[in-house]
């Protein structure tokens, strides 16, 4: 048996297939070629990351969309030289998706939305977003049907991706690079208010994380049922640990108000008792 003759040997042969040795080495050309372009782009990708001409949530993103139609475009062109009809198989998994109907509807659409991330880039890698349920996270990986997030607990959490297009999600790396936060204090009535706007005024200016460049302030934000209300507004860049910095002002401003003889009150209610005249 000569080259030729080896390489036309037919490995399986049907009506709808024809494998042939020299159509397997043509398949294995095509995907080693598809390996070496995919690692190229990567490379690449990364040296324009690492030049600063591309942040690498938009690298990760063009980097997948082109990865997934190279893939399309490798499966169709193996199939095509394995003999299958491409249009055929189509119509054959087009029925085969209406016979399977609802079982199938949220992958479909967990695939879509993927698609749609990717193109539309409103979630990237390394982004820190809120989900509806109040869950706030890191973006590690975007995939085309699920994605990971690394929640405040370091739990890894796998969403599925229709959940970022029909769910109202906040993106906070969206938002300007100073975030706004508040806690909100309560004091006793009677208190000097002023005296408790210079407090909470010096615990924001004292505490790390917060933001100086942009001055916070106090609002006076109502007369409550047992306390005076206050909501404390400030800014940070690191959003992620928003909570930890929320916590170590609480601890300040409660030891402030300690030294300045500042009361939190407890939550009161006047009851009046009445008797009735003997009949």
């Amino acid at each position: 048996m000569n080259l030729k003759e080896f390489l036309n040997y037919q490995i399986i042969e049907s009506e709808r297939i024809s494998i042939s040795v020299y159509s397997v080495v043509i398949a294995v050309v095509i995907l080693i070629i598809a390996t070496v372009i995919l690692r190229s782009l990567k490379g690449l990708f990364k040296r324009l990351v690492k030049k600063q001409r591309i942040d690498e949530g938009n690298s990760t993103s063009f980097y997948l969309i082109i990865k997934y139609l190279l893939w399309v475009i490798i499966i169709v062109l193996v199939l095509e030289t394995f003999g299958v009809k491409v249009s055929v198989l189509l119509a054959s998994v087009a029925a085969l998706l209406v016979g399977v109907g609802l079982g199938l509807q949220q992958l479909v659409m967990d695939l879509v939305s993927g698609i749609i991330l990717l193109v539309e880039r409103n979630l990237k890698i390394k982004d820190i977003i809120q989900l509806e349920d109040g869950t706030v996270g890191h973006v590690l990986e975007t995939g085309l049907r699920t994605s990971k997030i690394k929640t405040r607990d370091d739990i890894i959490m796998i969403v599925p991706n229709s959940k970022f297009v029909n769910d109202k999600i906040i993106n906070w790396s969206l938002i300007d690079e100073k975030t706004r936060f508040h806690v909100n204090v309560g004091v006793a009535y009677g208190s000097d208010v002023e005296l408790v706007k210079k407090v909470l005024m010096e615990c924001a200016f004292e505490q790390p994380g917060i933001s100086n460049t942009v001055e916070p302030f106090v609002r006076f934000n109502d007369f409550g049922n047992s306390s005076l209300d206050f909501q404390l507004y400030f800014w940070v860049q690191q959003s992620f640990y928003v909570e930890n910095i929320k916590s170590e002002l609480r601890f300040l401003i409660d030891k402030k108000f300690r030294l300045h003889d500042i009361r939190i009150p407890f939550p009161q209610r006047d009851v009046h008792l009445f008797q009735a005249d003997k009949i």
